[in-house]
């Protein structure tokens, strides 16, 4: 991608102002909508509607939704999740909205053929992504899948393969590329005003909250064996169900695969790098010990073409001292450092007593993410995160956590997409699937 001129920059930082500004007018003060919050009032269509299904009505599948309703435009036309109280509060509160009930179901190949239907926002956890999307795709309906994209590097790979086939609209849910924060960022570097950038520096500081991991049956309205799916079937716990699968080995695969990725995915945006050379990761169990299954406390340093970058976290003891950099990430070069989280940035020159500036650019960045899919369906542009992009971020964080496990640094080949001289890390890029399921990938 050519960088913007200053010109162009600023004026695209405008336009999306305006925008936002229109948007806001519509309800953007409308909470974030979840199970138990009714979804923001449909704003006034920019367009022809959009019929959507959601696969996922659990807390950030609703939000999605919000964010479509709050852009304006759409219709829900069909619902799926395999918590039937998730199902029937979601269809009550969009029925409230919209007049009309949407279809509900327990199985997303029964809701995917539903009369009308032209595209589906996937809101559930990773490991059922790449079975839904590339189903999706098939049967010719556009995606809005949120992140991670996948579990493992094979599912990603069958996914990007499935879309190029399909020739449909993907956005996945990397929503910090609608910073204007970042973006301001991503010109400032362009533009040489940094000099040579030698280290970029991501991390995300935050006490996390855990619940109980001593097994429970689950609850009656939940089918607990095809949640899990694919994956691995564990015991039901309050730690491991709807919310904190996110810590959970099997499923979500930590912080950094989850927190982590949006910054890794921001970094890659800045520098206009792609893939890897090599990866390695420390960490551990220190805190947290006993209550989740993936590193409270991690390091690990991807060495990237343009230069590294490095990636920390802490779940405990995390922002007390420095919460104003808890979140975002620092880039060093040659003329000073800048630091960029979702809504500011900062730039301090080199030298000492040097003066810090530092620039506010709030936005609502899950708004302007949804704003861009329903755009894209509507005018078959692409969208702003194509399947590549997730792809190559999910990937990148993935050997991170390969590397974490095995201990190893690692070489990668991003043209073949293999690790290079060790042949157990390289089979952890694919993970074998529970049956009946049957992996996309190609091992």
């Amino acid at each position: 991608m050519q960088p913007l001129n200053r010109r162009q920059f600023l004026g695209s930082v405008t336009a999306g102002a305006a925008a936002l500004s229109q948007l806001s007018a519509r309800g953007a003060d409308t909470p974030a909508a979840g199970p138990s919050t009714p979804v923001a009032k449909p704003a006034p269509s920019p367009g022809r509607k959009v019929k959507l299904g959601l696969i996922g009505c659990g807390w950030y599948g609703m939000v999605n939704v919000n964010a479509a309703f709050k852009a304006g435009g759409v219709e829900v036309l069909a619902l799926c999740d395999v918590d039937s109280a998730h199902l029937e509060k979601s269809a009550a509160d969009i029925e409230k909205l919209q007049g009309s009930r949407p279809k509900t179901f327990k199985l997303y190949e029964d809701m995917l053929t539903t009369p009308g239907l032209e595209a589906v926002i996937i809101g559930t956890q990773p490991h059922w992504h790449a079975l839904q999307l590339i189903a999706c795709v098939q049967r010719g309906l556009d995606v809005y899948c949120e992140k991670p994209l996948a579990y493992d590097i094979r599912e990603g790979r069958a996914m990007v393969d499935a879309v190029a086939k399909s020739g449909r609209v993907v956005q996945i849910g990397l929503q910090r590329r609608q910073s204007p924060a970042y973006q301001a960022v991503k010109q400032f570097i362009a533009d040489g005003q940094l000099g040579r950038v030698v280290q970029a520096e991501a991390q995300i500081h935050f006490t996390n909250g855990v619940l109980s991991a001593a097994p429970v049956p689950p609850p009656a309205t939940l089918d607990w064996d095809l949640w899990c799916g694919p994956a691995p079937l564990i015991p039901y716990s309050p730690q491991v169900g709807h919310k904190n699968w996110r810590q959970e080995k099997t499923t979500g695969q930590g912080h950094l695969y989850d927190w982590g990725l949006h910054l890794i995915d921001a970094a890659r945006m800045i520098l206009g790098e792609t893939s890897p050379k090599t990866v390695s990761a420390t960490g551990g169990l220190f805190q947290l010990a006993g209550k989740i299954t993936t590193p409270d406390t991690l390091t690990a340093q991807f060495e990237y073409a343009r230069c590294p970058i490095t990636w920390r976290h802490r779940m405990w003891g995390a922002e007390e001292h420095s919460p104003e950099t808890n979140n975002g990430i620092f880039f060093y070069g040659e003329k000073g450092t800048v630091f960029v989280s979702d809504a500011k940035w900062s730039f301090t020159a080199r030298g000492k007593n040097a003066e810090r500036k530092t620039t506010e650019m709030k936005a609502d960045l899950g708004l302007l993410h949804m704003v861009d899919f329903l755009d894209a369906v509507r005018t078959r542009k692409p969208a702003s995160c194509s399947v590549e992009e997730g792809h190559l971020s999910t990937t990148a964080v993935k050997l991170a956590m390969i590397a974490y496990e095995t201990g190893a640094r690692l070489t990668w080949d991003g043209q073949t997409e293999q690790i290079i001289g060790n042949p157990a890390a390289a089979k952890l890029v694919q993970r074998a699937y529970r049956a009946p399921w049957q992996h996309p990938g190609k091992a």
